[in-house]
């Protein structure tokens, strides 16, 4: 199978998903008290730009949870770590932890790039173990980043899908992840649906980001396998609404 025809068969496949489940969400308008299935996928979409052959919008996120042997967390576990903190929160409202979520640290990045902040932010990219400071005076610092990184990615439209497999780095949910990400990477590769220059991701201070055209690092220099289409196919079908 040609990466063109992989790819149209993949965003048809995102749009029954999407219809599926009743439209996109946006994390600004998502709580844990919503049914979402224990385990999946997760797709973010960049609102505004979509692909070249079509109206559709173009998926710049892939992610799942739960893929070590043992794992408990749930598929809003992970969304709630890219939401952040919400109204109630006493000291950081809408603000979040941009060190437990991949996703909240390389937007920050990329906003740093963007905006000349470095000095504002010199320990964004830091390990707690190496920060000599005290922390509650580092979370103060870049709680203003934090809001912003917040309400970017509250912005994303985004759409799941249940596969309720058990943890393990074997695991269909991984697989999904895994050759989903190396189908639409533009990485050392043509690009099939280049991104515009305005999105964020340009900025990125990795490579694989602003080559790949996703805020993913990992298996954006993989080929896929095209049978895993079969497999998204199965498990879009019996995804359901929350």
């Amino acid at each position: 199978m040609s990466r063109q025809r992989g790819l149209n068969r993949f965003y048809g496949l995102l749009s029954d998903l999407t219809n599926r489940v009743g439209g996109t969400r946006k994390l600004k308008d998502c709580t844990g008290y919503m049914e979402w299935p224990a385990r999946g996928v997760y797709f973010f979409l960049e609102p505004g730009t979509t692909r070249a052959s079509s109206d559709q919008s173009r998926v710049t996120r892939i992610g799942t949870h739960a893929v070590s042997a043992g794992s408990s967390t749930s598929l809003w576990d992970r969304l709630k770590q890219h939401y952040g903190t919400g109204s109630g929160s006493s000291n950081h409202p809408h603000g979040g932890n941009h060190r437990g979520s991949v996703y909240r640290k390389r937007v920050g990045e990329a906003i740093i790039e963007r905006y000349g902040l470095h000095d504002d932010y010199p320990d964004w990219d830091a390990r707690w173990s190496s920060i000599d400071r005290d922390r509650s005076a580092v979370r103060d610092e870049e709680y203003i980043l934090e809001r912003r990184v917040s309400a970017y990615i509250r912005e994303q439209p985004f759409v799941w899908l249940a596969v309720d497999d058990e943890p393990s780095p074997e695991s269909q949910r991984a697989s999904i992840e895994r050759n989903a990400i190396a189908l639409l990477s533009h990485y050392q590769r043509a690009a099939v649906d280049p991104r515009p220059d305005g999105w964020l991701g340009n900025d990125s201070r990795s490579e694989k980001i602003r080559e790949s055209g996703l805020w993913n690092v990992n298996h954006v220099d993989e080929e896929y396998d095209p049978t895993f289409l079969d497999d998204l196919q199965a498990a879009v079908d019996d995804t359901a609404s929350v």
